[in-house]
């Protein structure tokens, strides 16, 4: 149970209560893919290979059989799940009914973990296959930026240019980078990422710099850290897929075995995989 409950004093406090600083729910899961699931794992999408025209050259020649290379993709369930208890007296001494604002926050940490889900799996291994046993790690050519220094617009460059060179197809389908605070604040020293000399609208949103070079900024502070380095994401949105097996669910209960105090429990099923390795690029940044 939470003993620091009864800090929240009716004296002077606001009846709407405040969370603490925190990251409030998902910001990832707008920019991939998404799909229901039931059973032990799910089959994100089958793939198909590229293959290549044959030019014909004689007349009632033989018709060419040329076979398409096949994959599938697999995304396998997790279980996240939270819980306080609430009691009845603790109720009595503040205003505001400290259930709603518990539930919240307990679904905004799911809204966390699944960010966290995402990010593991834009650069994991990823499970391929007939039935999903097949690893598949995240190539070394799929990194830009391993030179020092922070986030840079040259950075930038390198990771649109692999995204082009693999045929994704920009024109058509969003393109997202996930930044830290310290990367956010790279760009805004690079001239070229700030300047109307270098662009026809303007960049700076609010202060904030919100989509540069076809990429639409997502502000993201669980991005994964190596020593000082941090490792930004890029994608395009068909590259990353969420499963969900259970969404954000809250149950607000009675404890008859905890003198009948109110849990408050949340609970989600989900899970995440890269599609594919050519729609998805990381960027060394350091930090040091």
């Amino acid at each position: 149970m939470s003993n620091e409950i009864l800090d929240w004093s009716v004296i002077d406090y606001k009846s709407t209560v405040e969370h603490l600083l925190q990251q409030r729910g998902s910001k990832l899961r707008q920019a991939v893919m998404e799909d229901s699931y039931q059973g032990k794992s799910g089959k994100a999408v089958n793939q198909l290979g590229a293959v290549n025209a044959q030019k014909r050259t004689t007349r009632h020649a033989d018709t060419p059989l040329i076979e398409t290379p096949q994959d599938a993709r697999w995304v396998f369930p997790v279980d996240y799940e939270w819980a306080d208890l609430i009691d009845d007296q603790d109720k009595l001494r503040i205003i505001a009914d400290p259930t709603s604002p518990y539930a919240i926050n307990g679904s905004m940490a799911m809204g966390r973990a699944m960010d966290d889900e995402i990010i593991a799996a834009a650069t994991g291994t990823s499970l391929t296959g007939e039935d999903g046993t097949t690893s598949t790690a995240f190539p070394a050519g799929q990194t830009a930026g391993t030179t020092a220094g922070g986030l840079t617009v040259a950075k930038l460059r390198e990771a649109m240019q692999l995204l082009l060179a693999a045929e994704v197809d920009v024109d058509n389908e969003p393109l997202f980078c996930a930044i830290g605070a310290q990367q956010h604040d790279d760009l805004l020293g690079e001239t070229q990422a700030v300047s109307l000399d270098f662009t026809n609208r303007p960049v700076l949103v609010d202060g904030r710099i919100k989509a540069f070079m076809g990429f639409n900024f997502l502000d993201s502070q669980r991005l994964a850290l190596s020593g000082s380095n941090r490792t930004v994401v890029c994608w395009a949105k068909s590259g990353l897929h969420l499963g969900i097996w259970g969404d954000i669910n809250v149950q607000i209960s009675d404890r008859a075995d905890k003198s009948y105090s109110t849990q408050v429990y949340v609970k989600e099923t989900i899970g995440a995989t890269r599609v594919e390795e050519e729609k998805v690029v990381a960027i060394t940044c350091s930090e040091a």
